[in-house]
């Protein structure tokens, strides 16, 4: 029996300055008087996707489950949505590397984490269900080494003797697999890195390339990736899956490094559903005048699942939800899919 399911991904925006503000304002929530959560609650409740990827979430514990919670309880002008599983896990963002990466004299900063935060956690990630998450055969790739990629863009110029240690994933790579029915769905999940705040070695650019490429490669069965527990190896063929999440790439416009988001759109058994807006076409977010919107966030099923209806969630002002969007600089992409 086939089912319909919407999948989704959201940059939330629930990251905060400091290490656990964002679990003390969940602590809070029962008086309702958070207005960003509350409207990113709502975005989500008026998509309703069944399973869904929010992306910048500050990792702690408790935090994913208290999220879910403010979501059960239907406040934020929509109905109540209920996510029986959840899956999170540590980030790179913030976990202190012990070196100086970023040439300040220190090894303590921000930029020195394996990827750029103030803290652990930092912009972490939570995968949302209501249907089963096999969390016993996830595959996180959270420690792969940049260096053990083949023919990667590494500058090892500007990195020097720490090239070699660096990971990959800038927060990380998760290979997620979701049961509906007898079938399985593996969640192929990321937040690469910006592509900018950097210099002429385009040391982000190049790495957020780099994290696009392997989950393209991961997704086509390559031999190089090893996960965390030592396994090596890609997807196995045939399989199903949904890549998920904001890829810091606009296949058009930005500071992206030529092709980084191209080589994951054209990979073999990816369909691109093009999700749209009537407001903004297929813009999925809006980093304000200077930068303009763009595409960076992706919902992108094997060619094995028969799409029926995509968009992204950006209400026109004054239709419902319009004023919710404001919680976030992204808006949620989702995809239904017949199962």
């Amino acid at each position: 029996m086939t089912r319909l399911l919407r999948v989704a991904t959201y940059n939330a925006s629930l990251n905060r300055p400091a290490a656990g503000q964002l679990a003390a304002e969940l602590a809070e929530m029962s008086g309702g008087t958070n207005p960003q959560l509350l409207s990113a609650a709502e975005v989500i409740q008026r998509a309703a996707p069944d399973v869904l990827l929010v992306n910048e979430v500050d990792h702690a514990d408790g935090t994913a489950e208290a999220f879910r919670n403010v979501l059960a309880e239907g406040r934020g002008g929509a109905g109540a949505i209920d996510y029986p599983y959840v899956f999170t896990a540590p980030v790179n963002t913030g976990e202190p590397s012990g070196r100086d990466l970023d040439g300040d004299g220190r090894t303590d900063g921000p930029g020195d984490a394996w990827g750029f935060g103030a803290f652990p956690g930092q912009y972490g990630m939570v995968v949302l269900s209501r249907f089963p998450l096999d969390t016993a055969a996830v595959r996180s790739f959270r420690q792969f080494r940049w260096a053990d990629q083949p023919d990667s863009l590494l500058p090892r110029e500007y990195y020097g003797e720490n090239a070699d240690a660096l990971r990959l994933s800038s927060k990380a790579h998760w290979d997620v697999p979701v049961t509906i029915g007898e079938r399985t769905v593996h969640l192929l999940v990321s937040h690469p890195t910006p592509p900018t705040f950097d210099g002429a070695e385009d040391r982000n650019g190049r790495r957020n390339h780099d994290e696009i490429r392997f989950t393209a490669d991961y997704l086509s069965g390559a031999t190089y990736p090893v996960d965390d527990a030592g396994r090596p190896g890609g997807l196995d063929d045939g399989a199903s899956f949904v890549v998920l999440g904001d890829q810091n790439a606009d296949p058009e416009k930005g500071d992206s490094y030529p092709g980084a988001i191209d080589r994951l759109l054209s990979a073999p058994r990816v369909r691109d559903p093009l999700p749209a807006s009537a407001t903004n076409g297929t813009d999925t977010a809006d980093f304000g005048p200077r930068v303009g919107r763009r595409r960076v966030d992706y919902v992108l099923p094997s060619d094995d699942l028969e799409v029926i209806d995509s968009g992204v969630f950006w209400p026109a002002p004054g239709e419902p939800g319009a004023d919710a969007i404001t919680a976030s600089d992204h808006r949620l992409v989702w995809v239904d899919l017949r199962v």
